[in-house]
């Protein structure tokens, strides 16, 4: 909820029900609630559900666009509906639907700067994780469209494009690739998605189409609009969900969790990570997913363990026994069923997400290893990686009062930075130099922001 609504409750949304003649009790009788809790949604007391949202819109005879700014206070005219109020996967012909239609608004050069524009809404995760955990799978993934009939063969190549894509994102940063993605499935994926094929073909393409969904969401992640990338991850949730496919569920589930870390959401980012671990675990996943998505619920642990600013130590043993049983499944080793997505994480990069826990943790020496450690091993092949190692080290060796250090390590990331189209890399490295506002004095540090402020302009 916008800070606005906080204060001085939703005006918009108590004008829009006097506009049609009805009172409070008639519009909460319709819209299905109780009449207490439509005045605490005029009053901005309480949060509006995302299934609630569409209902609203339904009784009101208005766009579900135009509900999201009574409530939560932003417009941005017809644009698509947002948040998506059913990710449980409803029919083949509805998913299909959904999925193109955000696909061709990202094509549209009058709506792009909308979708761009699009908050992160929290509220709608709550209805995402109810539907993906208790909503009803479709009974075939088969589907007769006007499109060609559609093979195996068809979706290998979905698959293989998406790690082509994946490839350039981790090399030269998400603004570059991110075009070609949202391309590939206006132009590719949507009219496969339109066509003839089986149960079996279909739930297949279902996979595949979350997939690049999901590379799309993470794409937009990249470069911080968030919005836009919630929406992606939300269709690559019901598309999996259309595709019966729990570890392509889980992945997009760790990916919200990931998207939380970065905004501080850290109530939803635990939840969300415990999700996805639900899913995998239920899926009987293979142990390199399990280590995945278990160091990402450590990390959203001890983010939220550290923002309690507490002194028991539940919360860090908690991330302790999580990071534990990250290592002891990675040690396992790979099997034949191990997704794609999971082809790239190594010991390293398990090591790394673990050094980001021991940071919070207060432990930076330990911390400041393990970033070390993934910058020697991803320097030539994964360059954005290493520049956030880099800064992660640079971070550990500042709490550790190791200026000149952590000084070094950090204007080594800054010649990476300059040459990725990823706005978080950017965004970390200021985040960073904000950090030494208490050292601002010294020439060490003047002599580093000024090389930070003239290699950036660059």
């Amino acid at each position: 909820m916008g800070e606005a609504q906080r204060r001085g409750g939703r005006p918009e949304l108590a004008r829009a029900r006097r506009r049609l003649g009805m009172s409070q009790e008639e519009a909460a009788e319709a819209v299905g609630v109780a009449t207490t809790t439509w005045a605490r949604w005029e009053r901005g007391e309480q949060g509006v559900r995302a299934c609630y949202r569409a209902r609203i819109a339904a009784v009101f005879g208005v766009e579900p666009v135009q509900v999201e700014e009574w409530i939560e206070g932003w417009a941005f005219g017809a644009t698509s509906s947002w948040p998506a109020t059913d990710s449980a996967g409803g029919s083949v012909v509805a998913t299909v639907k959904a999925a193109a239609h955000l696909w061709r608004l990202e094509m549209d050069p009058s709506r792009r700067h909308l979708l761009a524009a699009l908050p992160f809404v929290p509220s709608a995760l709550a209805e995402w994780l109810v539907s993906w955990n208790y909503g009803s799978p479709t009974a075939s993934a088969a589907h007769e469209g006007p499109g060609r009939a559609v093979g195996l063969a068809d979706v290998a190549r979905i698959n293989e494009a998406r790690k082509a894509f994946g490839q350039m994102d981790r090399q030269f940063g998400s603004g570059l690739v991110r075009p070609v993605v949202l391309r590939y499935l206006n132009e590719n994926v949507a009219p496969l998605l339109r066509g003839r094929y089986d149960d079996r073909v279909g739930s297949e393409l279902m996979s595949a189409a979350a997939g690049m969904s999901w590379m799309a969401g993470w794409t937009a992640f990249d470069i911080n609009q968030h919005g836009q990338a919630q929406q992606h991850f939300g269709q690559a949730l019901r598309l999996a969900k259309a595709g019966n496919d729990p570890l392509t569920g889980a992945q997009v589930l760790i990916a919200l969790a990931r998207q939380a870390i970065h905004l501080d959401q850290h109530t939803w980012a635990v939840w969300l990570a415990r999700a996805s671990v639900d899913t995998a675990r239920r899926a009987g996943a293979p142990p390199r997913v399990m280590s995945l998505i278990l160091v990402k619920e450590a990390w959203a642990t001890a983010l939220q363990t550290r923002a309690a600013e507490t002194s028991d130590r539940l919360g860090a043993r908690q991330v302790e026994r999580l990071l534990t049983e990250a290592e002891h499944a990675h040690e396992q080793g790979t099997t034949d069923r191990d997704p794609e997505w999971t082809s790239r994480f190594d010991a390293v990069e398990l090591d790394a997400e673990a050094g980001r826990c021991w940071s919070l943790l207060d432990q930076h020496h330990r911390a400041a290893q393990r970033a070390e450690a993934a910058v020697a091993a991803f320097t030539e092949r994964l360059p954005r990686s290493a520049q956030f190692n880099r800064v992660h080290a640079a971070q550990a060796y500042l709490d550790m009062g190791e200026l000149e250090q952590s000084l070094a390590s950090a204007r080594a990331a800054i010649p990476v930075t300059k040459t990725l189209t990823s706005a978080r890399s950017v965004d970390l490295i200021r985040q960073f130099a904000g950090r030494l506002e208490p050292y601002g004095d010294s020439v060490m540090v003047r002599e580093f922001r000024d090389y930070l402020n003239a290699e950036l302009a660059a």
